[in-house]
């Protein structure tokens, strides 16, 4: 059997290694780089650029001094100019990532803040939709504190702060439970709500909006890079194989 591999406008037509490649589900991997190599290939640096990616880069990886950088190379396989493509990568990437989506990140950003808002509440989580069903009247008439029946009664981790959690990203709760408490206001309880096999009762106790800042633009920005991969991974990568006859008498 004959192997031809395809990343972009290369064709790679070595049959044991793309077996190999295959075999260890290392093709993904390779198309990954090579991708993200003739993205980057038009970007420039300045000399400043340079010499700070070259500083980040030896403090990354432990790199006391020029010969021991030039050992690392040896170690590691590299001609001189792989080492500096990859000491150069990481810089290449964000100016890449900020080049594409950057101009775009403030309405990316309004799309997305919902699912970047962070709430802290209260759960009391049980199997028994009686159990859940009386709790909720409790709770409404102040009979008990969310906390004291968390403690007593919710069958979650939860159970151990006294049913509060957070803050957490509501894009990481359960979509049911993540719409309630984006929609209520502080305080308000939420009647019992099937989710799974539970019966979840839950109180938004406070809404931690999303601000654009540094650490939320990096995210986004590696969110619609990693999207973008994927998808060219998708469209650029094939793989053909081809059966060859045995000719042998």
């Amino acid at each position: 059997m004959e192997f031809k591999l395809k990343i972009g406008d290369r064709i790679f037509e070595d049959r044991d290694m793309l077996s190999k490649l295959a075999g260890y589900q290392m093709i993904p991997q390779l198309a990954r780089e090579i991708i993200i190599e003739n993205a980057i290939a038009e970007i420039e640096c300045t000399p400043e650029e340079e010499k700070l990616a070259l500083q980040q880069f030896c403090q990354q990886n432990q790199i006391p001094n020029p010969e021991q950088l030039e050992v690392w190379r040896e170690k590691n396989w590299l001609s001189p100019e792989q080492l500096q493509k990859r000491i150069l990568l990481n810089l290449k990437i964000s100016k890449f990532k900020q080049n594409t989506w950057g101009p775009q990140l403030e309405s990316e950003f309004l799309q997305h803040k919902t699912r970047l808002d962070k709430v802290i509440y209260s759960l009391i989580r049980t199997k028994d939709p009686g159990i859940a069903q009386e709790l909720y009247f409790r709770l409404l008439e102040e009979e008990d504190s969310f906390s004291d029946l968390a403690k007593n009664y919710s069958q979650g981790p939860e159970a151990n702060t006294g049913g509060l959690v957070g803050p957490v990203e509501v894009g990481s709760l359960h979509p049911q439970l993540g719409k309630m408490l984006a929609s209520n206001s502080p305080g308000e309880i939420l009647s019992p709500l099937a989710l799974g096999e539970w019966m979840v009762i839950a109180r938004l106790d406070r809404m931690i909006p999303a601000q654009l800042d540094e650490t939320t633009r990096q995210r986004l920005l590696q969110e619609k890079f990693q999207a973008w991969l994927v998808k060219q991974i998708q469209e650029q990568v094939s793989l053909e194989t081809t059966e060859i006859a045995n000719l042998s008498e």
